[in-house]
C-alpha cells in the first residue's frame, strides 16, 4: 500500500532573505518533501529581525524568488497581532502537519503563539525541526521562551542527539526523532582545484585550509587562528582560507593575525558568500576545518560532504557524529593544540586520499530522503496517539 500524500506547510525561513544555513536548508526540504508527493506550502517572514538586532550586513536576497516553491510572505516576528492573523489563516488551511523550524528562543513567541492557534482546529500536527533548544550564545529569559515554543508542539525532530537529550529533558513524554543533517547538495557538482583557484584568484602553489560560514564568536576562528599560527606549521606551503560575513566584531581576529604575523599566511573574504560561489571555495579546500567551541551539528559539514573534502572538526555537541575521526577526517579536543596537532598530521602524511575514498561511502548515510521519512514516520505517530 502506498504511503498516504499529506498537505503540508513549513514555517520558517526561505527567499526573500538570504541564502544561509536555514534558508538554503529549508527551501531543500521542501523540495524533498515535494519529490516524495507531499503538497507543501512554506510561510516565510516578512520580518525576521528588526535591522537592530540582525548581526550582518544584509538580511535580503538580492535573487529573484524559486519558480518551484509555493512560499507566502506573512510572518512578522515581533507583531503579536500578526501571530493572530498567521495562526487563523493556517488554522483554516488546516494542513495535515505544519512543520516548525526553530533555532533561536527569539522566534518563541511568534511560533510558540501560531502553532497554539492552529492546533485548535484538532486536525493540524505541529511539529518542530529544532536546530537548538540551547543556544549557543545565551541570553537572559532563553529558558522560558524555549519552554513556551516547545510545550506548543505535538512532536519534534532533531538533526543531532545532543539536541535530542535536551528535548527529553524539557519534554518527557513528547516524541522525538533523530535524523542527521542531509547533505547540501544543491550547490551543483564539484569543479576542478585548478578551476576553482582560478576563480578565487588564489596561488596554487599552495594548499588551502577552508574556514566557511558567518563568523561568530563560538565557531573558534580565534583558536584557528591561534593554532595556525604554530611555528611547526610554518615549513609547509598552506594558507588559511576565511570565507564568510563576521557576525561579530572583526577585532580580535584581525590582533591575531597582526601579533602573529600571519598576514601572508590568512587569506580573508570576510562577506557574504553566495551561493555561485559555493564550489569554487570547496574546490579550492583541501582540508575543511570547524574549530567550533560549542556546537549541535552544522551544515557546513553536509556541504564538505557533498563536494567530498576532507573534514576537521572539534568533538563538541554532535560534530563528532558526523565525522568518525581517522575515517574521513579528524574530531578532536576542542581548544587549539588540538586543531594544531590534526592540521600537522594532515599536512605532514598527506591523507587526502585514502580521507576522501571513505567519504564517498559515509556520504550515502545523509539523505533528503531519509529525512521526510523521519517526518512521515513522526505525524503518523502522533496521530495514532490521537486515535488511541
Amino acid at each position: 500500500m502506498a504511503p498516504l500524500k499529506k498537505k503540508i506547510v513549513l514555517l520558517g525561513t526561505t527567499w526573500p532573505f538570504r541564502s544561509g544555513g536555514i534558508a538554503t536548508f529549508n527551501e531543500r526540504l521542501a523540495r524533498a518533501l515535494i519529490g516524495e508527493g507531499h503538497e507543501v506550502t512554506i510561510y516565510t517572514f516578512s520580518l525576521q529581525y528588526p535591522g537592530f538586532l540582525f548581526p550582518g550586513k544584509g538580511q535580503y536576497s538580492d535573487q529573484p524568488a524559486p519558480k518551484d516553491l509555493d512560499i507566502r510572505i506573512r510572518v512578522n516576528s515581533v507583531n503579536p497581532f500578526n501571530w493572530i492573523s498567521v495562526g487563523r489563516e493556517l488554522r483554516k488551511l488546516s494542513p495535515d502537519l505544519l512543520i516548525v523550524r526553530f533555532w533561536i528562543p527569539l522566534m518563541s513567541p511568534a511560533l510558540g503563539t501560531i502553532a497554539r492557534i492552529v492546533r485548535k482546529n484538532r486536525h493540524t500536527r505541529v511539529v518542530a525541526l529544532t536546530d537548538n533548544i540551547i543556544p549557543h550564545e545565551k541570553r537572559f529569559g532563553d529558558l522560558s521562551l524555549t519552554k513556551y515554543f516547545v510545550k506548543s508542539m505535538d512532536g519534534f525532530v532533531t538533526l543531532s542527539r545532543k539536541v535530542m537529550d535536551d528535548l527529553k529533558k524539557l519534554r518527557p513524554k513528547s516524541p522525538v526523532l533523530y535524523t542527521p543533517h542531509p547533505l547540501y547538495d544543491n550547490f551543483g557538482a564539484a569543479i576542478s582545484r585548478e578551476e576553482a583557484l582560478e576563480n578565487l584568484n588564489l596561488d596554487p602553489g599552495y594548499k588551502y585550509l577552508l574556514f566557511f560560514g558567518f563568523i561568530r564568536d563560538y565557531k573558534g576562528l580565534d583558536w584557528l587562528l591561534t593554532a595556525f599560527a604554530d611555528h611547526a606549521l610554518r615549513k609547509f606551503p598552506v594558507k588559511l582560507l576565511v570565507a564568510g560575513e563576521y557576525y561579530t566584531s572583526s577585532e580580535k581576529y584581525e590582533e591575531i593575525i597582526r601579533s602573529n604575523h600571519l598576514e601572508e599566511s590568512v587569506v580573508l573574504h570576510t562577506k557574504f558568500i553566495d551561493d555561485s560561489l559555493v564550489p569554487s571555495y570547496f574546490g579550492a579546500a583541501d582540508l575543511v576545518v570547524q574549530p567550533y567551541k560549542s556546537a549541535t551539528q552544522s551544515g557546513v559539514t553536509q556541504v564538505a560532504y557533498h563536494f567530498e573534502k576532507p573534514i576537521l572538526v572539534t568533538d563538541v555537541g554532535g560534530l563528532g557524529e558526523i565525522v568518525p575521526d581517522g575515517k574521513v577526517g579528524y574530531a578532536v579536543k576542542p581548544d587549539p593544540e588540538s586543531i594544531k596537532e590534526a592540521i600537522l598530521d594532515f599536512l605532514s602524511n598527506d591523507r587526502s586520499e585514502s580521507f576522501i575514498r571513505n567519504i564517498k561511502e559515509e556520504k550515502r548515510r545523509f539523505s533528503w530522503e531519509k529525512m521526510v521519512e523521519t517526518f512521515v514516520r513522526l505525524d503518523d505517530e502522533i496521530l495514532k496517539n490521537r486515535l488511541i
